[in-house]
């Protein structure tokens, strides 16, 4: 996207510094974060901003530590902050904050960069135009062991864990949204805010591991939490935001008409209507065994896969209309962020 930037961003060019943001719950995945960000060849960040969000008893400080060993000599240039359990968008703000760089890399703390990643990144910083606001990592999700993906590793595609933006842009529009407190939907809505202040993104060259994450069989139903976020979107940038973030529409109208008709059918057979009720009814059946069926078709088919998908499937539409219902209550005030920002 073509566009004025509101400011010029610093230079660009080898002589360029970066430092590493990286938000963290201190989950299992850190260490190997770490690691693999210690080992990468070529120049290393000028600093690397760790921003623990755990809060209470969750907050030991020797797990943290024991993730800190594998940094060899860039522990001195390690900060650690704390956010507060505000989630990512909070985290992020509270680690760019100790930023100076022209350049804020962000890394989720479940991700492993490649070998050759500081090199690469510093090339795409340098090939970055003086209009250029991001750049944004490759992302690569592992091969699941000669087998098809299933529901959950085909969902973990749709990420945005490394991207590296100038610290002025981020200071220009006013850093992550965070009411976005979950790890959803915070990164599109910044990206969105950037590209409409006259910047442009592009995908550069690094390459950065993503492993699937742990998945239990209700993970598919905490997910449609992101359903309220999703309203927070259409509020800030218009019901034609998915195109604008190039992100997959989802299926939040499929829904919300399955879950309808399935509630149709539990009232009108409650009013004495058994042949209205059945076909609404009906309707409910026919929605939910498509939904199920284009879950279960690309996936491994195995017999644990599909009754996960088939309880699911039955479960998701009503509590993903649920959250978003709920969500746009909830942020039914929430200016569209061009009128905020006027």
């Amino acid at each position: 996207m073509k566009g004025a930037p509101g400011g010029s961003g610093g230079p660009s060019g080898p002589a360029a510094g970066y430092s590493v943001v990286v938000p963290t719950l201190v989950r299992d995945t850190l260490a190997d974060c770490l690691a693999a960000l210690a080992a990468a060849h070529g120049p290393h960040p000028d600093r690397i901003v760790l921003v623990d969000d755990r809060t209470g008893p969750d907050a030991d400080p020797d797990s943290l530590e024991h993730a800190l060993t594998v940094l060899g000599d860039l522990r001195e240039h390690t900060v650690v902050l704390r956010s507060g359990g505000r989630g990512p968008a909070a985290a992020r703000n509270t680690g760019v904050r100790a930023v100076t760089s022209t350049w804020t890399a962000f890394l989720d703390d479940d991700v492993q960069v490649g070998p050759h990643w500081c090199d690469q990144l510093v090339q795409d910083l340098a090939e970055a135009e003086p209009d250029t606001g991001a750049v944004q990592g490759v992302i690569t999700v592992p091969p699941a062991d000669g087998r098809r993906s299933t529901d959950w590793e085909r969902g973990t595609r749709w990420t945005a864990a490394d991207m590296a933006y100038r610290t002025d842009v981020l200071k220009q529009v006013a850093g992550f949204d965070e009411r976005f407190t979950r790890p959803f939907r915070e990164d599109a809505d910044l990206a969105l805010r950037v590209l409409d202040a006259g910047w442009r993104i592009r995908r550069g060259n690094r390459a950065t591991r993503h492993p699937v994450r742990a998945a239990t069989r209700w993970s598919s139903l905490k997910q449609q939490r992101g359903n309220a976020d999703d309203a927070l979107m259409r509020r800030l940038h218009g019901p034609d935001w998915w195109a604008k973030a190039v992100a997959p529409r989802g299926r939040i109208r499929r829904h919300t008409a399955i879950s309808a008709a399935g509630a149709a059918a539990l009232a009108l057979a409650v009013a004495g209507r058994p042949r209205a009720a059945a076909v609404a009814g009906a309707g409910w059946a026919a929605g939910t065994a498509e939904f199920a069926r284009a879950r279960i078709a690309p996936g491994p088919r195995t017999p644990h896969e599909v009754t996960t998908v088939l309880i699911t499937s039955v479960l998701v539409p009503p509590i993903a209309t649920w959250y978003r219902l709920s969500g746009a209550w909830h942020h039914r005030g929430a200016p569209a962020w061009r009128e905020a920002a006027a």
